[in-house]
């Protein structure tokens, strides 16, 4: 039986490159743990939290995310119009792993700071 090693895996079949590929993105991130926090939230709201994302870019990143199963987009028929995203049951299991890598980060700043 022949071994393969790492090298030799495509790593976008994986399940990791799965995960990379949902949350690859200057603002992805900060995009699902800002919906995590205000469960739900308007485009501009959640513009002027991120502060450096353009408009075009955060729509972008909000319909990858949408495409993705990872958040919910309702709009309400009334004028101006208004548009509410928030977090699908997808989008919330992806909440763990995140505080994961902030939590393995905290630790080697933590770490750094002693070297």
């Amino acid at each position: 039986m022949e071994e393969t090693s790492p090298s030799d895996v495509d790593v976008k079949n994986t399940g990791f490159g799965l995960t990379l590929s949902l949350i690859n993105g200057k603002y992805k991130m900060l995009i699902l743990y800002l919906l995590y926090e205000h469960h739900k939230i308007r485009h501009n709201e959640l513009k002027r939290k991120i502060g450096t994302i353009s408009f075009k870019s955060l729509s972008v990143m909000l319909k990858d995310l949408e495409k993705d199963g990872l958040v919910n987009r309702v709009e309400f028929p009334q004028i101006p119009p208004k548009v509410e995203y928030s977090l699908t049951e997808r989008g919330l299991s992806l909440i763990p792993v995140l505080n994961s890598m902030c939590e393995w980060g905290e630790n080697q700043k933590y770490l750094d700071n002693y070297k």
